[in-house]
């Protein structure tokens, strides 16, 4: 018997996952734009964010841009700034800024300051934002102040390129002291045969600990495996504006190729 079992496991494995619940983990879909630099110690990150066809559903959506935090030879965990369609906020509109240690222990969230941005859930990390479709968000993550002794301030802010107004979300307070392993991504928490949703990137850009301006000339592309629960019907694009992602559509561009960033 538990040979058959195994045998009807790899079968419905090995099938092309198009539809249905991403089996997951945490219940996502998630695939990412990894930036090709080389290893150097960076200051700031930004990268602008388009959503140009938004979920017409109510599941979770999530689009951010990822840093990694690095002390001396040692991670010191990640953050992720970006922009939510969740419907537990006003409008289904929320912004995002947190973190995680390095250490895997369930609490092992980063600790922040307050934000300024209200939060009908009174989350620390998810604020209620009215983002808009079609507008263009610059997402930034740079140095902050106020952290306690021994710790690091890196503040996250969401630009509207479109109003010019800047918000803060808040700041996060980690043991690293500069950035390393920029990417971007879209995290899914919709069925895979949900309604397209397409988000644009572009202006991937660094600064490094010595001031000098750099950007990524290409990205990896990643998506979150069958096995591990991810939808096959995510892909990326190129326009000449910047690189797009989008659910529910034919895979065009295959799991780890790289793709030229527009300029």
């Amino acid at each position: 018997m538990s040979s058959l079992l195994r045998r009807i496991k790899t079968l419905v494995n090995s099938r092309e996952r198009t539809s249905g619940e991403p089996h997951s983990p945490n219940g996502a879909s998630s695939f990412h734009l990894v930036w090709t630099l080389p290893q150097m110690p960076l200051k700031a990150v930004t990268a602008t964010l388009e959503i140009l066809e938004p979920p017409a559903n109510k599941r979770l959506y999530f689009w951010a841009l990822q840093v990694s935090f690095s002390g001396e030879r040692r991670l010191q965990g990640a953050g992720h700034i970006g922009l939510q369609w969740n419907r537990r906020h006003p409008g289904s509109t929320a912004a995002n800024w947190g973190g995680y240690g390095a250490s895997s222990a369930p609490r092992s969230l980063l600790a922040g300051s307050e934000s300024s941005l209200p939060s009908v859930r009174n989350d620390r990390n998810t604020r209620d934002y009215p983002w808009k479709p079609g507008h263009r968000y610059r997402l930034s993550v740079g140095e902050g102040d106020g952290a306690p002794e021994g710790l690091f301030s890196w503040r996250g802010t969401v630009t509207d390129l479109e109003s010019g107004i800047e918000v803060v979300v808040r700041d996060l307070y980690s043991p690293g002291h500069q950035i390393i392993s920029p990417m971007v991504w879209s995290e899914v928490f919709a069925r895979c045969e949900q309604p397209t949703v397409t988000v644009r990137w572009s202006d991937l850009a660094a600064v490094t600990t010595t001031g000098e301006d750099v950007r990524p000339l290409s990205v990896r592309v990643n998506y979150q495996s069958r096995v591990d629960g991810g939808c096959d019907n995510t892909s990326v694009a190129i326009d000449e504006l910047g690189i797009l992602q989008s659910t529910c559509t034919r895979r065009q561009v295959p799991q780890g190729a790289t793709l030229p960033v527009p300029v």
